[in-house]
């Protein structure tokens, strides 16, 4: 499964209404690969607020038993 994730430095973004948090992964907003457009919407807000070093992340997940 691949997801979209904005990363600045070694941050996540989580994006919430019209802010952005830099935060762990564990709270990051992670989108689906179809919503590709959103997140350049948010990534360019990103970097207008605060974050101009933000790049929008594939986060490839696989699930394996253990």
């Amino acid at each position: 499964m691949e997801l979209l994730v904005i990363k600045t430095g070694s941050r996540y973004l989580r994006v919430k209404d019209d802010d952005c948090t830099a935060v762990g992964l564990d709270k990051a907003s992670v989108f689906p690969m179809a919503m590709l457009e959103t997140v350049k919407v948010h990534l360019a807000a990103a970097r207008a607020h605060g974050f101009p070093e933000a790049v929008i992340f594939r986060l490839t997940l696989t699930e394996t038993p253990l």
